[in-house]
């Protein structure tokens, strides 16, 4: 029984790890974009600054700090085993870009063997899927 309640506390204890990072609010910054096609073979990267801010409802990206697009989320999953380290968080986003077109997107954040990176697909535009590997995160006041 000792056993049992042990293993219990350690599930509710990584669960709410886990769940109390999708709940913060979050900047990732990246220093290099990749565009891929729709077979995610690499067309073209450049070297550029990336601020990806995400709160429980809004998404904004800028790029070298001009400010690119704002999204509101419409839905979110998230499931990280070891924060930011092995995981995965998938957005779905409606997002304005700054000549104010919307469009529907989608996020994939995943962590593997403690690399993450950040996938943005556009609906619509499945030839210029856009992937950056996540060089900082930090929690946002």
């Amino acid at each position: 029984m000792k056993t049992i309640t042990l293993i219990f506390l350690l599930l509710v204890a990584g669960c709410t790890m886990s769940f109390a990072q999708c709940e913060k609010n979050l900047v990732l910054t990246s220093s290099k974009t990749e565009h891929m096609n729709a077979d995610g073979v690499v067309q073209r990267t450049d070297d550029e600054t990336a601020k990806i801010e995400l709160s429980k409802t809004a998404v904004n990206v800028s790029v070298n700090d001009e400010h690119k697009i704002t999204g509101t989320i419409k839905s979110q999953t998230c499931d990280w085993k070891v924060p930011f380290k092995d995981g995965k968080t998938i957005i779905k986003a409606a997002v304005t870009n700054d000549q104010g077109e919307e469009r529907n997107v989608t996020i994939t954040i995943e962590g593997k063997d403690g690399k993450v990176t950040l996938l943005f697909e556009m609906e619509g535009m499945a030839d210029d899927r856009i992937r950056v590997g996540i060089d900082k995160f930090a929690e946002k006041s």
